[in-house]
């Protein structure tokens, strides 16, 4: 892709109205537009790296048996009113009436139309258990909006449901998200850890949230510090190994704010292992048992013929608010770099030829490189502006491409300046260069 025919509009500065990293660069590189308060269009850059990662999210719920699903945004109010959460749930939920005068909502959340489904499709306990998830707009009528998409009205979610017929099968498909949640972060290279934490609006008595440390969070966190060399990455899909994976993260006092106890800390954690700092929530799981299928009937036959409410639980990721995450964890404001992990990042790599009006050797074999790219599947934009070198650089830093090949007068032969982005030059040949970008996808 040439640079000069994409939608990237870049600006000089940092807009004055963002206040934290993720806010300013998805302005300042074009990757978001502020369509109203809180409402935001994607525009290319953004909307590619959005793609990317709710393509990690959707693969992550795949492998442990989710099927995906889509439902509506827009909800009737009657179900919430079975459940009891219309009144409940606040000024944050857009109410309106259609034509006939029915009540309507833009969905804050599914759990109540999840519950519906179900109940009016299956019946017996021998369909269980079952996870179903969809991806889609939301809209929660916020306050305050502020921080970009960070703490947006409209945002893009995953979130899942699961329908079992006893406690024990619930708490094995809760398990079955903690776990797929701790891998889809690791994909995203994302230290995410979970934390007890409070149910809200949701409901329930057992809950997790999954923060990533962040000086710009809103979540306040208290955890032991031994917490981040754990590691889940081989824990198979059994139940007790799931069980026992949950157990040795929950060995660690790790809590947000409102689950605090001040005594219990500083009991549980030597204070060398104690950390208190800001996080962002990038998902949050619950598990609620009968909450919502006692209150909507959403009952199967059991052996003997008896009826039970089915048990279910929630699970979220917030996929256009971990852009904002990764950029807060990536970004480098200091020196105006930021690295996108190569899993999400809008192009695998940046050609940069030097060019000047007289001289479009640089530009021929940079579209040459950039063909012979292609044809091994790897993604490059080429910087044709007649722009100076160090112009060029700063641009490239910003939009994030994980690695740079530098087309000047050093790109004589068959060796390329090539680098990893914030890293050394290295002189390599474009065979080596497609052999560690390929070997890097291999490993994302």
């Amino acid at each position: 892709m040439l640079l000069s025919k994409s939608f990237v509009p870049i600006l000089k500065n940092n807009p004055s109205e963002a206040k934290i990293k993720s806010h300013q660069l998805m302005l300042r590189v074009g990757m978001i537009k502020q369509a109203s308060a809180g409402i935001y269009s994607w525009l290319p850059l953004g909307f590619k790296v959005m793609k990317k990662i709710e393509d990690i999210v959707r693969q992550e719920q795949n492998k442990i048996g989710a099927q995906e699903i889509l439902m509506p945004t827009i909800q009737s109010s009657d179900i919430w009113k079975e459940s009891g959460r219309y009144e409940d749930y606040g000024e944050e939920m857009l109410r309106i009436k259609d034509r006939q005068n029915r009540e309507m909502l833009y969905g804050p959340t599914n759990e109540e139309q999840i519950t519906e489904i179900f109940r009016s499709s299956l019946k017996s306990y021998k369909s269980l258990p079952q996870l179903l998830y969809h991806i889609q707009w939301k809209f929660r009528d916020e306050i305050r909006p502020r921080f970009g998409i960070m703490r947006g009205r409209e945002f893009y979610m995953k979130d899942a449901y699961s329908f079992d017929v006893s406690d024990e099968q619930a708490f094995y498909s809760y398990n079955k998200f903690f776990l797929s949640y701790l891998r889809t972060f690791k994909r995203l290279e994302l230290t995410a850890i979970p934390m007890a934490a409070d149910t809200g609006p949701i409901g329930g008595n057992l809950s997790h949230e999954f923060v990533i440390l962040a000086d710009t969070g809103e979540s306040k966190i208290f955890t032991d510090k031994r917490i981040f060399d754990l590691n889940s990455n081989d824990t198979e899909l059994e139940k007790n190994s799931l069980q026992l994976m949950r157990k040795k993260y929950e060995n660690y006092y790790s809590v947000t704010d409102e689950k605090f106890n001040k005594e219990e800390f500083e009991k549980v954690v030597s204070e060398k292992n104690r950390l208190i700092t800001k996080g962002i929530e990038v998902g949050h799981i619950f598990y609620f048992g009968d909450k919502y299928s006692k209150a909507m009937g959403a009952s199967v036959d059991l052996p003997g013929g008896k009826k039970d409410f089915v048990k279910m639980g929630s699970y979220g990721i917030g996929v256009s608010r971990l852009v904002g995450a990764i950029i807060e964890a990536k970004y480098d404001d200091k020196n105006e770099i930021m690295k996108w992990p190569l899993s999400v990042a809008p192009y695998d790599i940046a050609l940069i030829p030097m060019i000047n009006k007289n001289d479009t050797s640089a530009l021929d074999k940079a579209i040459t490189i950039y063909n012979e790219l292609s044809k091994n599947n790897i993604d490059a934009l080429i910087d044709d502006t007649e722009e100076n070198f160090s112009s060029k650089i700063k641009k490239m830093n910003l939009i994030g491409a994980p690695y740079q090949i530098i087309i000047g007068k050093k790109s004589d032969g068959d060796l390329f300046e090539f680098k990893e982005i914030g890293k050394e030059t290295k002189n390599l040949s474009l065979i080596k260069i497609v052999e560690i970008i390929k070997k890097q996808k291999i490993l994302n």
